[in-house]
């Protein structure tokens, strides 16, 4: 692996099978009593925050912690930042402070690649702008890997608000680096601008016809609808959403038996998806929350100790 991790593009397919087998370990320490290795113990990591999130950052935290790093999380509300200090003299001060590691999410793209241009620690990318969130790509990856085995010739369809989707383009990437094929559905308005040469680019197809292309999937993520991006009208209503590109209860029907449903979260349902999917036995929503500690804990272990082999019997060792 490089030094940062910016964006799906910066692996390989060797990188995240590599990622995905400590990952592996790192969930068995998910179900043990003591929930602490010793790999990170000394270091210290950051999480910086200029956007709200939930599960990312916390996480981060709980990966760090059980690592036995120290963490400590800087939000923009709480920083400098909002009182006009530029990002640059923030993440200075902060790396000035003999911090080993960064994590960070921005609303601008681009922003985590230019933080790796002032500082000598390792960068990790928790989401910048519509740009990239890689590490949620690998955990997505992982938990459909988990549950169909391997990746290669599955059909993986990817739902909804695709113009604002930093997630869309992260998991376009590592899904075709594993062999998936990638249907990307959503109407005309959330559709990526260009997307016509793009898909024949990457690879991926394209539908306007949600209940077209669900009878043919192997498993279905539906994104949210990220009303907070918006500036204008994508759509009608969101009852007409919900009628044209909801993952309803009439529509679980179209699936095949026990095809997984996937969401990154946070959820809007009754937009989206109905409680109905959400609650599914096939949903994978939580195993996908605690893929993403593993995930990240795989992250952290493999840029910040110093041991790019898998790990070691003795190194998983509780503290």
């Amino acid at each position: 692996m490089k030094k940062h991790l910016i964006g799906i593009e910066d692996l390989t397919a060797g990188d995240i099978g590599t990622l995905f087998e400590t990952a592996a370990q790192m969930h068995d320490v998910q179900r043990r009593e003591v929930k602490k290795l010793p790999a990170l113990r000394g270091r210290t990591v950051i999480n910086l925050f200029f956007e709200d999130s939930t599960r990312t950052r916390s996480s981060f935290e709980i990966a760090g912690k059980w690592l036995s790093a120290d963490v400590i999380n800087i939000s923009a509300k709480g920083s400098s930042t909002s009182k006009g200090e530029s990002l640059r003299d923030t993440v200075l001060t902060v790396t000035a402070m003999g911090v080993d590691g960064l994590v960070v999410r921005h609303s601008a793209s681009g922003a985590a690649e230019q933080i790796t241009q002032w500082v000598d620690c390792p960068v990790i990318n928790a989401g910048d702008g519509m740009h990239e969130h890689p590490t949620q790509a690998l955990l997505d990856a992982y938990t459909l890997q988990r549950h169909l085995g391997s990746l290669e010739g599955k059909h993986v369809a990817i739902v909804g608000d695709l113009t604002h989707s930093r997630v869309f383009r992260s998991n376009l990437l590592s899904l075709a680096k594993l062999g998936a094929r990638v249907t990307a559905v959503a109407p005309p308005t959330l559709m990526p601008a260009g997307v016509g040469q793009w898909a024949a680019e990457a690879g991926f197809a394209t539908s306007y016809d949600l209940d077209e292309v669900l009878p043919e999937v192997d498993a279905v993520m539906m994104l949210r609808v990220q009303r907070e991006r918006m500036s204008g009208g994508y759509f009608p209503s969101p009852r007409e959403y919900t009628i044209g590109y909801g993952l309803t209860r009439p529509r679980l029907d179209l699936l095949r038996a026990d095809v997984p449903i996937l969401h990154p979260g946070p959820m809007n349902r009754g937009l989206e998806i109905a409680p109905e999917a959400a609650d599914a036995a096939s949903s994978l929503v939580l195993d996908q929350v605690s893929a993403g500690v593993a995930i990240r804990m795989s992250v952290l272990y493999h840029l910040l100790a110093g041991e790019p082999e898998p790990l070691k019997p003795e190194t998983i060792k509780g503290v």
